[in-house]
Order: C-alpha cells, then sequence, then structure tokens
C-alpha cells in the first residue's frame, strides 16, 4: 500500500514539471540529478504550508521527499541535511564547524579543494586564509569576482593537522560535494592540488601529470592545477597555473 501511495505521490510531482528522482546510489553518477532530501519528522500533506513557486514537496507516511528547482534553495537543502555532521570520526577529532561551500549557486565556473584548514575551520568559509587570498587573486585575473564562483572542497571538516583526509572520509562526505555540483551545474571545474584532482578523477597520477589536461566530469569540464598553498611555497608554478586559468577563461566563454 504504501508504494502505491508513493507512486501515486511521484506521479503527481511529474505533472507539475519534476523530471524524475531514483533511489539507487548510482543517482550521484549522472549530471542534473534532483536533490534528495530526507527530513527526520513525519508529515502529512494537509501539514506541508509555504512552498514556494520554486519547489515542490512530496510526503509519504515515513519520509519527506523535496525537490528543489532553484539552487540557492537546493543547496540549502543539502547544507540542512548535513547538520552537524557526525557520519564519520572527523566530527570527534577537533574539527569546529562544517565548511559547506560559497559562491554563486549558479556559477559558471566552480573551484574544488581538498578540505578546510584551521582558518577556514574557525570561520566556516572555504579558502580564506592565505592561500585563499591567493586563489582570490587567481579569479580576479581572468576578470571574474569571488562572487561569480562557487567554492568548496571534498571534505567539510577539517582534519586533525591538516593532514590529507582518509579514505572512509572521502567516501562519506563526496557526495554531498556530487550533489553540490550537480545543483550548480558549473561549466568549468578547477580542481586545486593533487588530492582535490586524484579524487575527482578516480587517479593515483600526480598533479604534475594530471594538469594541462581538459577532462569530462559530471557534465562539466574539469581542469587540474597547482593548489594555492602550493604556489606560496613554489611562486614560479604560477606561471603554469595561469596557462591553466586561460583554458579556464576560454572555456567559459560563449560559444559563437
Amino acid at each position: 500500500m504504501e508504494r502505491e501511495q508513493l507512486l501515486e505521490h511521484l506521479k503527481f510531482a511529474a505533472e507539475l514539471g519534476v523530471q524524475g528522482v531514483s533511489r539507487d546510489p548510482a543517482w550521484r553518477a549522472r549530471p542534473g540529478a534532483l536533490v534528495l532530501r530526507q527530513a527526520q519528522d513525519e508529515r502529512t500533506p494537509e501539514s506541508l504550508t509555504g512552498i514556494s513557486e520554486e519547489s515542490l514537496v512530496v510526503s509519504s507516511s515515513n519520509h519527506e521527499l523535496r525537490f528543489s528547482r532553484n539552487p540557492a534553495e537546493a543547496l540549502v537543502a543539502v547544507r540542512t541535511d548535513i547538520g552537524d555532521c557526525t557520519r564519520c570520526k572527523l566530527h570527534a577529532m577537533g574539527r569546529r564547524q562544517i565548511v559547506f561551500g560559497v559562491g554563486n549557486p549558479e556559477a559558471d565556473l566552480m573551484f574544488v579543494g581538498e578540505a578546510p584548514g584551521a582558518d577556514e575551520d574557525i570561520q566556516g568559509i572555504p579558502f580564506v586564509g592565505r592561500a585563499g587570498q591567493l586563489l582570490t587573486k587567481i579569479i580576479e585575473a581572468i576578470g571574474l569576482a569571488r562572487g561569480d564562483v562557487y567554492i568548496a572542497n571534498v571534505i567539510k571538516c577539517r582534519p586533525p593537522g591538516n593532514r590529507n583526509p582518509e579514505p572512509d572520509e572521502v567516501d562519506t562526505c563526496e557526495p554531498f560535494l556530487f550533489q553540490q555540483i550537480d545543483i550548480i551545474k558549473p561549466k568549468v571545474i578547477v580542481a586545486l592540488g593533487k588530492f582535490g584532482a586524484q579524487t575527482l578523477l578516480r587517479t593515483l597520477d600526480p598533479i604534475s601529470r594530471l594538469r594541462g589536461r581538459v577532462y569530462d566530469y559530471r557534465g562539466a569540464k574539469l581542469i587540474p592545477t597547482f593548489h594555492p598553498a602550493y604556489l606560496l611555497r613554489n611562486p614560479a608554478s604560477k606561471r603554469e597555473v595561469w596557462e591553466d586559468m586561460k583554458v579556464v577563461k576560454g572555456l567559459l566563454k560563449p560559444q559563437v
């Protein structure tokens, strides 16, 4: 009976413009996936009020499915789903807060780093330390402002001592990054540094081998480049990053 009710709800959602939804974990691999949020409370259709024109809530007796068409609203839903996360061991290893992401929810350009550092853990915003200041300059060098792009990390919590995230932490946290990408639908993703690029591309190749190439990734073009923190230690590599950013700028140009 519950299955039949859910099917009726989904049929009704489709009539209102919802394109589809899957409960299969493989949905993460498909660009343009809708946001799926499970609420902790149980609600009846009569209790659902204040639904905006940009969203649709379909309710069953056991859970709530929220379909968001507005990217800003959808990102808020993902952040709400994360909550004060305790899904992996990092929550008990000194992190202060979740560092979700910041920027334009409809950005054509998205930057993905590794994990928050000390400054980010304090402020709750990615790339706000010295490396973040350099990233801002890189963004401005291609004629954009920081507010024009979206910035996030593979991991939303600071690992102790700024160590690399461990496989179980990545497995737990990266689905939220996938949701961010699928909501924002950027034209170009810049993977910052070895860890970010290796994680997204599922490879162990060094960043020196990965950069200089363009990859197809979740409906976007992915450009690996050196992390701004690496550039602070190795200023000579700014030249390669500038070459990568010229490729980014070319990809962002409207196609005539």
